[in-house]
């Protein structure tokens, strides 16, 4: 049976439903079709989709997120792929879009990110797992934001992702809308990723930064070399996962996040 959708970017593909050969090219979005009870029908993933593990060493490799193998996911012949239109390069989206229906999510917010569990649900035809992990997502999270709002938690916070140049998270990303979730405001005013150096992190009221375990690896050295900087800031090291992927991750987040929040109180 051939079925038609209409993915985040406003396009419309169609698919032999229910899909039998995925590729999947977003680590977080892989995490949730396994999740959501999937296994056989994905057949090809990113060097980066680690979740999990044991899934991951069985599967074909087509490369990175943002430099994929073109002439592999063509031997595979999928009849899915399902890519972010962040996370993978627009030229590879349409090589791969010449022969494949690929189907693609667009992702600001926590509301997004249930969305589009909600779509993939239905486009992979498993809507009642995609349905019962929006449950425990969505309480959660109502869970977080009212324990963030009864402790008073209203942080000035830096997220950053790299380092050489130091690079942050700041609006209109998905962290961003994380941090809110849980009683942080973020000072990076810039949208998306912006380079910022330590004297202008300096000048702002911010009193908290979190140095992200993905894409750089950040460690307890780097406390020390920002702490010199900005004497007077909290730095904490934190799981990158829990910040920015947007799948079923999210319900471990919920977790990481009450224990996480006691740290701010």
């Amino acid at each position: 049976m051939q079925k038609s959708f209409t993915d985040q970017m406003g396009r419309e593909i169609t698919i032999n439903y229910p899909p039998k050969r995925i590729v999947s090219i977003v680590p977080s979005q892989t995490e949730l079709l396994f999740d959501l009870g999937l296994d056989q029908e994905i057949i090809g993933l990113t060097k980066f989709c680690i979740h999990p593990i044991e899934k991951f060493a069985e599967r074909t490799k087509v490369g990175g997120t943002k430099k994929l193998n073109i002439d592999l996911i063509n031997d595979l012949k999928p009849d899915l792929i399902i890519g972010n239109k962040e996370e993978n390069t627009q030229s590879d989206i349409e090589d791969l879009a010449e022969y494949f229906p690929v189907w693609m999510s667009d992702i600001f917010t926590l509301d997004d990110a249930m969305k589009t569990i909600s779509q993939i649900g239905v486009l992979v035809d498993r809507a009642p797992e995609a349905s019962y992990l929006n449950h425990l997502i969505s309480a959660g999270f109502n869970d977080l934001k009212t324990l963030a709002l009864q402790h008073n938690i209203d942080k000035k916070v830096a997220y950053l992702i790299w380092r050489k140049p130091f690079m942050a998270a700041g609006k209109n990303t998905f962290i961003d809308d994380i941090l809110l979730n849980n009683g942080m405001t973020n000072v990076v005013l810039q949208s998306r990723y912006p380079e910022i150096t330590l004297a202008e992190l300096k000048d702002t009221d911010c009193n908290l930064i979190l140095l992200s375990s993905e894409p750089y690896p950040f460690s307890e050295k780097h406390i020390s070399e920002i702490q010199a900087a900005i004497p007077n800031v909290k730095v904490m090291l934190v799981d990158g996962e829990m910040f920015s992927w947007y799948g079923s991750r999210l319900v471990k987040a919920v977790q990481y996040f009450f224990e996480f929040q006691k740290e701010l109180y």
